[in-house]
């Protein structure tokens, strides 16, 4: 990756690289005395040391300069131009750096052969003296110097940047902090900002908390908005559990509001057919993971469920991935929304459920069977069909969510999610004890069960 870059670009692209390097990884500064190699170093390791940064100084006559960071990280900078021989380096203790901290090498040509993995930063001159050429060998090169270039032309070129948590998805997100405040970026090659974008319109524009809008560049995938805050509900939950029944209130009340007004025309249907479709990721990952064979009926069996109990009621708008790790608190603000780039238009039990039976923490029961009476006093819908249609519901989002879990631990290398399988299941076998879904249960209570034994099958065919 190349780019023609100034001081602050240069900066930034270091302070995107902090976010991200980890100890034992080596970045190799390649240039000329004057290119801005030390520049680069300075601007990274006040980056990763944020509101504890130091001065940093070129190593040129002291050779090394180590640094800790809020992390416990080391941070090494070398700077090997006066070195006289490679045999010096033994002296310094950089071979045993090189595994543990991280490594700023300015003049790398001067080891005797390079760390294996090592990214490459090199800048050399350029006809305009403010300018340099920049050039980034790294596995995500063009991601990093995207987000660096993106950040910088809308303004926070200066801000610190902090990688956030992020899902099961190939979006990537950040906290940059300046001058100016914080901001959250959304790196998103999948091509989900469109949709992203379109969704915030509607929901500000009808008065739901999603964030503000501060810069966008689609077709790089790149969106820069309004910080809700770290206030997750599932961390205020976890910090105050007896904040649940006030907490699932106001989730359930937004729902009201929500379905109350006419679904936006941009979002697709999530209908029978499309349910039944989705729920084939159970059939295909999970039975043979398990070590055993069928699945297949389940599919048909939901479409025709679907068909009997829950396609009279008009769709709502469904924000779909709606739990507890996408909802902000804010006190008395309406609740912070995040990660609605999926929503559909689907049968108004589908984010009841999706809040209620939460994959990743427990829900009281009572508090569950106190929203879905809240929530059917609100609107009026019929108490026992729309009971048999969430019940449908739960057990297809949480028998999809089953093969999710499954691929994302055999193909994708990410085994973390079987620990959620046990309760999952157990959302599951509870949603099928409705008299409705008698045939459905049969289907299911034929595969076996997340045990730990099932659990540690499928955690050894782990992709690597």
């Amino acid at each position: 990756m190349r780019l023609i870059a100034d001081e602050d670009l240069t900066a930034a692209l270091a302070r995107m690289l902090a976010a991200t390097t980890r100890p034992g990884q080596t970045i190799l500064l390649d240039g000329p005395v004057g290119a801005g190699k030390t520049h680069f170093a300075r601007a990274f390791i006040r980056a990763r040391q944020g509101d504890a940064a130091e001065d940093v100084p070129s190593p040129t006559f002291t050779l090394v300069q180590t640094y800790a960071d809020p992390m416990g990280s080391e941070i090494w900078h070398t700077d090997l131009y006066r070195l006289t021989d490679p045999s010096e380096l033994a002296e310094l203790g950089l071979d045993e750096a090189l595994a543990d901290a991280i490594c700023l090498i300015e003049w790398p040509d001067r080891l005797e052969r390079l760390p294996h993995g090592a990214l490459t930063l090199s800048i050399a001159a350029h006809a305009d003296p403010d300018l340099r050429s920049v050039t980034l060998i790294a596995p995500d090169a063009t991601r990093v110097a995207a987000r660096a270039v993106f950040v910088a032309g809308a303004g926070w070129a200066d801000a610190r940047v902090v990688p956030l948590a992020g899902d099961a998805s190939a979006r990537r997100y950040f906290r940059l902090t300046g001058a100016g405040g914080s901001a959250v970026l959304m790196d998103d090659p999948g091509g989900s900002c469109g949709p992203f974008l379109a969704m915030t319109e509607w929901l500000r524009g009808h008065g739901f908390g999603a964030p503000a809008i501060l810069a966008q560049d689609q077709a790089a995938g790149l969106l820069l908005v309004e910080d809700l805050g770290d206030d997750l509900v599932a961390r205020v939950l976890e910090r105050d559990p007896a904040m649940a029944p006030v907490i699932y209130d106001r989730i359930t009340d937004l729902l009201v509001d929500l379905h109350r007004h006419p679904v936006p025309g941009f979002v697709a249907p999530l209908d029978g057919p499309t349910l039944a479709e989705q729920v084939g990721l159970f059939a295909e990952w999970y039975p043979q993971a398990a070590g055993a064979k069928g699945g297949e009926v389940i599919a048909p069996s939901i479409a025709r469920l679907h068909a009997d109990l829950a396609a009279d009621v008009p769709p709502v708008l469904s924000l779909r991935d709606f739990h507890a790790e996408n909802l902000i608190w804010r006190g008395d603000a309406p609740l912070g929304l995040i990660d609605y780039q999926d929503a559909v238009a689907c049968h108004p039990a589908y984010d009841l459920v999706s809040a209620l039976q939460d994959a990743r923490r427990d829900v009281d029961p009572r508090v569950e069977a106190a929203c879905i009476a809240r929530y059917l006093a609100a609107t009026g819908l019929d108490n026992d069909r729309f009971r048999a249609a969430y019940a449908l519901l739960g057990t297809q989002r949480n028998l999809r969510i089953m093969g999710i879990f499954t691929r994302l631990c055999i193909r994708d290398g990410k085994p973390r999610y079987l620990d959620f399988m046990p309760r999952v299941w157990g959302y599951v076998r509870r949603n099928l004890a409705h008299p409705a879904l008698a045939p459905l249960a049969d289907a299911v209570a034929a595969l076996p069960a997340p045990d730990i034994a099932v659990m540690e099958r499928i955690r050894a065919r782990c992709a690597r």
